[in-house]
């Protein structure tokens, strides 16, 4: 709300200053021609009704046309030539009725439009500016990161405790057991073959707790990324069980962030081809236009596809719109489907 404050030259240069008063003046003037056809919107419900009932009119009321007189008006909406046809006989007004039974059917249509040419205006002219949306995605987009980033940490979290923690923990109670089968210190093993069977099982577990922080760890970086997005997704596209066709154009390195998003996009696409599309082959296209890194996954599987639909869109589409980037989504009943996702090449 516009608080101008000092003199008053200062505050009626406020005023006249004042963006969104202008465009509120502008509705108001533009809303009394949109208003004068809003109420003849209504007339055409009325005169819809009159013409309805005009057989039961006829029958109740016996408005039946004196000598002279050239019977009962059929009131329309639309001017016709020669004036409104008139009903002088009880068979006369059904004709009266299927006019308006024919405005009737018309009535929402051109009510439809009016009222859709007022909602255009308010959002021209009441809507929020262009900043005030840019403010509101950009609320959106840092949500979503916070969001992400808390998903991320409990994921890491529950994936060490019952993963790479167990592991640890076997392996110190493996290797508790062994010290303690070896007995005091000169003295002869009593069980070598325990032991021997207790620091196995105490390797074996050190060996799958590294494998699972090496998962890890590539969830959170791929190291495929340290040579560039392209030899990443060279070597995504080559362990496809699907064929892929690939084709990389990005002159212009990305930031890590983006190439990390990019990479995890195409990885969860193909994944979707592999088990949702039941496609022979993919097609893997990556380009930088102008300052925008392109990604698109097309297949030519059943198709379909659709946000919210358990397919992991839903979750590449909040990812993307942290950057402030954008996914579409093309999927016919039948196919092909085709994803494309746009990202700034700096996060």
């Amino acid at each position: 709300r516009l608080r101008p404050t000092g003199k008053a030259f200062a505050r009626l240069d406020a005023r006249l200053r004042d963006a969104a008063g202008w465009r509120a003046v502008a509705y108001v003037l533009v809303k009394l021609p949109v208003a004068a056809f809003g109420l003849y919107a209504v007339g055409w419900w009325l005169t819809a009704l009159l013409n309805l009932s005009a057989p039961l009119r006829w029958a109740a009321f016996h408005q039946r046309p004196a000598a002279g007189e050239a019977g009962m008006p059929t009131i329309t909406p639309i001017p016709v030539g020669g004036g409104a046809p008139h009903s002088t006989s009880f068979a006369g007004t059904f004709v009266a009725a299927a006019i308006g039974a024919v405005t009737l059917l018309a009535a929402p249509w051109f009510t439809r439009g009016v009222v859709a040419v007022d909602r255009w205006l308010i959002r021209a002219l009441l809507g929020p500016g262009q900043l005030a949306e840019r403010v509101r995605s950009l609320e959106e987009s840092r949500a979503l990161a916070v969001d992400d980033s808390a998903a991320l940490l409990r994921r890491l979290e529950r994936d060490l405790h019952d993963g790479a923690q167990v592991r640890l923990v076997a392996l110190a109670m493996s290797l508790d057991m062994a010290k303690e089968r070896l007995g005091p210190e000169g003295e002869p093993i009593a069980d070598p073959a325990r032991v021997r069977q207790l620091v196995d099982t105490a390797h074996r577990n050190a060996t799958e707790a590294l494998a699972e922080l090496r998962d890890l760890a590539r969830g959170i970086h791929p190291p495929a990324l340290d040579d560039g997005l392209a030899d990443a997704l060279s070597t995504l596209a080559a362990r496809s069980t699907v064929p892929v066709e690939l084709s990389v154009d990005v002159p212009q390195r990305p930031t890590p962030a983006i190439e990390a998003i990019a990479y995890f996009c195409a990885a969860e696409l193909l994944t979707n081809v592999i088990k949702h599309s039941g496609a022979r082959r993919a097609v893997l296209w990556v380009a930088q236009v102008d300052d925008v890194l392109r990604l698109r996954v097309t297949d030519d599987g059943r198709g379909g596809a659709a946000l919210g639909a358990g397919s992991g869109l839903t979750g590449l589409q909040q990812r993307v719109r942290t950057v402030d980037g954008r996914l579409d989504l093309s999927s016919p009943s039948g196919g092909p489907t085709a994803v494309t996702v746009e990202l700034p090449l700096h996060a």
